[in-house]
């Protein structure tokens, strides 16, 4: 059994992989908040246990368990967020917090029975992949809503989940999943962008139309 720790660090590598090789042990650190020494003592560990490829001074990698473990956490946190959102009335600002206590505890029996419950979803409130019961997970690559032009209508498809104070802004903004937007004017020199989502303008800021993840851009028709 691997301790929720343990897990904790392996989705972590996993989310900070991306398309790269390797991550270093001070991405890790700083992504957890704890110190480098901490995340080489958990490294060695977890290469011993056959999870991660540690090498020092050039990086860590998953292995193919290690990467199988770390789905299985990121599918139980973001099924329990949906669940939290759908059957339980929880705020799409509240599930991470929730989910990151209940996802090492959960029964794989439980975890079906709330894959069925939902009808086999395949995002989470924010947008992100579920992946399947299997490990395969959507790996699309979006466009940044600052990168958007003026005349462009985009596609809303994922919003960070870890900052319930920004979820608020963005859901009273009306930028959540599926929602179209369409890109009216641009500040100059990271100024902001002026954005109409339904029938309201909006001037949104560099820092949040650069955490907004959109489906690319397509003209508008007028």
């Amino acid at each position: 059994m691997l301790s929720p720790a343990a897990e904790d660090y392996l989705k972590v590598v996993y989310k900070l992989l991306g398309n790269v090789e390797v991550v270093s042990t001070t991405a890790v650190s700083e992504r957890m908040a704890v110190s480098a020494a901490s995340v080489t003592n958990m490294m060695k560990k977890l290469a011993e246990m056959g999870l991660v490829a540690h090498t020092p001074y050039q990086g860590i990698a998953l292995t193919d368990a290690g990467r199988k473990v770390a789905l299985e956490i990121i599918r139980h946190h973001r099924l329990l967020e949906l669940y939290l959102a759908e059957a339980l009335g929880f705020g799409w600002d509240q599930v991470d917090a929730e989910a990151e206590r209940l996802e090492h505890v959960i029964s794989e029996e439980f975890e079906a029975r709330m894959d069925e419950v939902l009808g086999y979803p395949t995002i989470d409130p924010h947008g992100d992949p579920i992946p399947t019961k299997d490990g395969i997970v959507d790996t699309s690559r979006y466009s940044l809503l600052v990168d958007a032009q003026p005349g462009q209508s985009v596609i809303v498809r994922r919003v960070p989940d870890s900052d319930p104070d920004m979820l608020r802004y963005l859901a009273d903004l009306g930028l959540v999943p599926d929602a179209t937007v369409n890109v009216i004017k641009k500040e100059p020199f990271n100024g902001p962008l002026l954005v109409k989502v339904g029938m309201v303008e909006h001037h949104i800021g560099h820092q949040v139309a650069s955490s907004v993840l959109v489906d690319r851009a397509r003209k508008v028709t007028r």
